[in-house]
């Protein structure tokens, strides 16, 4: 069956027509966020009393996981009558949207101590950092949740207007924050800040580097954000030349996936190796070195790992792998 929302052709709710190949994780949830819902001031007193709202919780940027004695963990979707009661009272929340007739919304219960916290948690359910579990949680469950885990570190980081230092407000359903001075009033909207993260070739071998705060042996792709007044393929080409000294040519754009860790949006690219003498930026990087396609598929006997299987880098390495970039 083909389900058409906001003209996107949707395939078994996923709309993965969107990506040509496998799409990243913490992306294509298949969710409506219904954003004219936001508008509506009584949206939150209406989806609490809807039987068809389920709501998700998020801890200090961690989030509450259901880990069963069998099977793989889940996002904790709660009904309102199964919200503790000592949990409920927060002013921090978001609509996140609807999927297959049910409504999604993120509270925040930061301001619960752990103790209390403890005493009423779902059984078999603890709040555990989203990167731990993402890599095995169903794609859905990672996007809500990784979704949640932005938009509440957005409003954490905003309890106070830039202009005028005085208290804020949420409105738009969790996606606004106003200031509360009358002559102020500045609104501000969820940031996501973009970065760069390309691998780069050199016919049969690939430049990855690791940094010293890395686990040992992991090497991975060369990233950095995006800095004002600049294109994205310039910044592809200046990261690569600060890091390990790299001209790079023919950068090509691969796919993109959210990263709440905090709040970036990583853009992936491929860039081909116009140099290949490499000097690497102490200050960047502790190490950066060629690595052959034998190499990279032998890095566990050579003591080295590539990075997470959430992550847009493995996405990239393993592309390329595969000679499918």
């Amino acid at each position: 069956m083909t389900l058409i929302i906001y003209s996107w052709e949707m395939v078994d709710n996923y709309p993965f027509h969107l990506f040509n190949g496998f799409p990243n994780l913490y992306g294509f949830s298949g969710l409506d966020r219904r954003s004219v819902e936001r508008e509506e001031p009584n949206w939150k007193k209406k989806l609490l009393n809807d039987p068809n709202t389920r709501f998700v919780l998020n801890w200090r940027s961690k989030s509450l996981i259901s880990e069963p004695t069998l099977g793989y963990p889940s996002a904790v979707k709660l009904k309102s009558e199964e919200i503790p009661p000592n949990l409920e009272v927060t002013d921090q929340y978001v609509f996140l949207g609807q999927k297959n007739a049910l409504w999604y919304v993120g509270i925040d219960i930061s301001s619960v101590d752990e103790f209390e916290l403890n005493r009423e948690l779902p059984e078999n359910s603890s709040f555990r950092d989203l990167r731990e579990v993402g890599a095995i949680l169903d794609r859905f469950d990672a996007c809500i949740l990784s979704y949640c885990r932005a938009i509440f570190y957005w409003q954490q980081n905003n309890k106070f207007c830039g202009i005028c230092g005085s208290k804020t407000a949420i409105s738009k359903a969790g996606h606004q924050i106003n200031c509360k001075e009358i002559t102020c009033r500045k609104p501000v909207f969820p940031r996501t800040d973009p970065a760069v993260i390309m691998l780069v070739y050199d016919d049969d071998r690939i430049l990855l580097g690791r940094q010293s705060i890395w686990k040992k042996g992991m090497y991975s792709t060369l990233a950095g954000f995006l800095e004002p007044g600049e294109t994205l393929e310039e910044a592809v080409a200046r990261e690569v030349f600060e890091e390990a000294n790299i001209e790079v040519e023919d950068v090509s754009y691969h796919s993109s996936q959210p990263w709440p860790f905090p709040a970036s949006i990583m853009l992936g690219f491929y860039a081909k190796a116009r140099s290949t003498e490499i000097r690497r930026n102490d200050e960047e990087v502790e190490d950066v070195q060629w690595f052959t396609r034998g190499e990279v598929s032998q890095f566990s006997k050579l003591g080295k790992s590539l990075p997470r299987k959430d992550s847009i880098a493995r996405c990239l390495i393993e592309s390329w792998l595969r000679n499918d970039y």
